[in-house]
This record gives structure tokens, sequence and C-alpha cells, in this order.
């Protein structure tokens, strides 16, 4: 219980007072990401790809992805920052990325589908 109010309070304090929402972020992901991106039991890669278990791995490393160079030699791990850094403008993040997507300007939506995304733990 301590950690949940210190949590509340480190949150409050830093300016970040609007929760993401991982139920709009589903929605948002189907609309703008599910294209070319899976999450959920039995996802597969396939123009991009799939996204399980994504916090934690390092940039360009999931087995049996043809990444771009760029994304192979990235040289961090995928958190918060640094995925909702790619989605606001994923050439910027990695010049030369072979991911075409004009990226999330909405900070909103943005927390919203990296909210999403940290909940998507299943095994491909």
């Amino acid at each position: 219980m301590k950690t949940l109010v210190g949590a509340v309070l480190l949150t409050l304090l830093s300016g970040e007072a609007v929760w993401a929402d991982a139920d709009n972020g589903g929605k948002l992901f189907l609309r703008r990401c599910h294209n070319c991106h899976s999450v959920g039991p039995g996802a597969q890669s396939g123009f991009g790809p799939q996204l399980n278990d994504l916090f934690g791995r390092p940039a360009g490393s999931l087995a049996g992805y043809n990444y771009s160079e760029a994304m192979r030699n990235a040289g961090f791990a995928w958190d918060r920052e640094a995925l909702a850094a790619f989605l606001r403008d994923p050439e910027q993040q990695v010049p030369g990325t072979k991911m075409r997507f004009w990226g999330i300007g909405d900070a909103e939506d943005l927390r919203d589908i990296v909210d999403y995304l940290q909940t998507q733990h299943h095994a491909p």
C-alpha cells in the first residue's frame, strides 16, 4: 500500500496526473497499429514484429523478424520512454528504421497505447 501511495504522489508531483487508459490504448492499437503488428496469444510477426513482452527487449532483437540495420544497432531496450519517443517520431528516434509511420502526436493517446502494450504478456 505504501508503494502505491508513493507512486501516486510521485505521479502527481511530476505533473503526469493524466492516467493512461489501457482499454482505450487497446482500441487505439487496433486502429493505428494492428495492420502491421500483433499482440496477444498466438501473435506472430508479419509486416512488423509481434509486440508481446516488448518491455525490456533490446530493440531489433526478436528472433525471426527481419529488422532494419538501424533497428538492430539502435542500442537500447524498450521501456516506456523509448517506446513513447519511437511512436512519437520513429525516424527521429531510430534514423533508418523501416517502420513507415507518421507518429502519434497526441500525448494522451500515446500514453494509452504504451500502457496497453505494457499489459501484453503472451507466448507468441
